[in-house]
């Protein structure tokens, strides 16, 4: 006799959402905050560079 075991637990499993992921890891979060103002403020020194006039 074949059993057919349905097992809705297993079935009904959620697939955790990549957001989730995101905010449930402290770690990346961190890497995150230090990046991204460090790289926004890098672009800001180059445009604020780039738009100095040159010396006569």
């Amino acid at each position: 006799m074949t059993e057919t075991s349905n097992k809705p637990d297993k079935e009904q499993e959620e697939r955790i959402p990549a957001m989730q992921s995101l905010i449930d890891n402290p770690f990346l979060l961190l890497f995150i905050g230090v990046a991204m103002p460090t790289v926004f403020y890098i672009v800001w020194g180059i445009m604020e560079i780039v738009t100095i006039p040159v010396a006569p």
